[in-house]
């Protein structure tokens, strides 16, 4: 039996901050959240550090050297995970952009077999395109970028059910029946569709998220954008009552403002993704079938001047809205883990410290710096 007790720190328990506390963790799960110190054989002093839920990664594309689309296989997916777990991300959904379905039920497989041994770790994959708007590809291949047909989708849902979390489309792309189709297929298989890459009117979206599509994908960046004549895609996400959006806080992809913005208009229906293509370090240049990209001064681009995904960790993302954006420590926290937990159907064993939940914890400096991991309540960096 594995045993501690993490003490003198600054819980943040997913609801509330607990500063001078205690957590006891057994066989890798919270036992007790209490006030105050403890003593004996087994405490563990966290000198007054931050100790949050473990981050919970929803959309990410590679690790420091390695990343899916290329190369979709179960060593990939581990890599991604090690990767981003040394900055406190406990939990990922590795993401693929617009590629084939033979790649895509790779890539079903490859997450499929690391599940297995590492469950609360990995949680699923995130198909993000290829049923997308050209119009709005941004760096997704243009020989990719297609409409499915219902024999692809039916292949999709029938060998991917248990693996597909999350499935980036633009709806306008698909016809009122293929859309509830969709839905329909999606629901039965426990995959979460999420409005991206879109150039749907506001009144476009504002239906297919009545429709049924509970999420939107990397708020303002390739999409249709909010104008006075019409608010697009992201008026429909600030406009319904309870569409939550992804947003990349790298520096590059919003202004500080905007995210300000949608966090004051969203609430808690706003959460981090890194949107990592490499990360940790990151790679100088890489080239892969048509996708080209180079790095330069924190960002990733195309030869089209176009951003390809990021090149920060949830960490860094965490960082720039506590620093530049303006926000409340505990509430980027719950942006980082306790709602992209829930969202993804697991918010009562990840993303909060409290009884009975999986101690995948991250230790925090001061100034948010990663001192320690916790997995199943065993220090990673120790």
């Amino acid at each position: 039996m594995h045993e501690l007790t993490l003490t003198n720190a600054t819980v943040f328990t997913g609801t509330t901050l607990l500063p001078n506390a205690s957590v006891r963790i057994s066989n890798g799960l919270i036992q007790e959240v209490f006030a105050g110190t403890a003593d004996g054989p087994d405490a563990i002093d966290l000198q007054g550090h931050w100790l949050v839920p473990g981050f919970v990664d929803l959309q990410l594309y590679g690790g420091s050297d390695f990343f899916l689309n290329a190369s979709p296989t179960a060593e990939t997916v581990a890599h991604i995970y090690e990767t981003h777990l040394k900055t406190g991300t406990t939990s990922v959904v590795p993401t693929l952009y617009s590629t084939s379905l033979q790649t895509i039920l790779k890539a079903v497989e490859s997450v499929r077999q690391v599940r297995q041994t590492n469950p609360n770790g990995v949680l699923g994959l995130h198909v993000e395109g290829p049923y997308i708007n050209a119009v709005k590809r941004g760096a997704h291949s243009a020989n990719y970028v297609r409409r499915p047909t219902e024999a692809e989708l039916a292949e999709l849902f029938e060998k991917g059910r248990d693996v597909i979390r999350l499935l980036t489309i633009a709806p306008e792309i698909f016809s009122p029946e293929q859309l509830s189709s969709l839905v329909e297929q999606a629901d039965q298989a426990s995959t979460l569709l999420s409005l991206g890459h879109s150039n749907a009117t506001y009144a476009e979206a504002t239906g297919a998220f009545h429709h049924g599509i509970t999420l939107s994908t990397h708020l303002y960046n390739a999409m249709r954008p909010f104008e006075s004549r019409e608010p697009g895609v992201v008026g429909a996400v600030f406009d319904h009552p309870g569409v939550r959006a992804s947003i990349i806080a790298d520096g590059f992809h919003c202004d500080w403002a905007t995210i300000r913005i949608a966090k004051r208009l969203l609430g808690e229906r706003l959460f981090l993704i890194s949107d990592a293509t490499f990360a940790n370090p990151t790679q100088p240049t890489y080239a892969f079938e048509d996708f080209i990209l180079h790095y330069e001064n924190g960002r990733y681009t195309n030869p089209e001047g176009k951003l390809a995904g990021s090149s920060i960790t949830l960490l860094k993302a965490v960082q720039n809205c506590i620093q530049h954006v303006g926000l409340e420590p505990a509430e980027v926290f719950r942006m980082a883990a306790t709602v992209p937990a829930e969202i993804i159907g697991l918010g009562d064993s990840l993303g909060k410290i409290q009884t009975g939940f999986v101690a995948n914890l991250a230790v925090l400096t001061e100034d948010v710096r990663v001192a320690d991991v916790l997995v199943d309540g065993r220090f990673q960096n120790r």
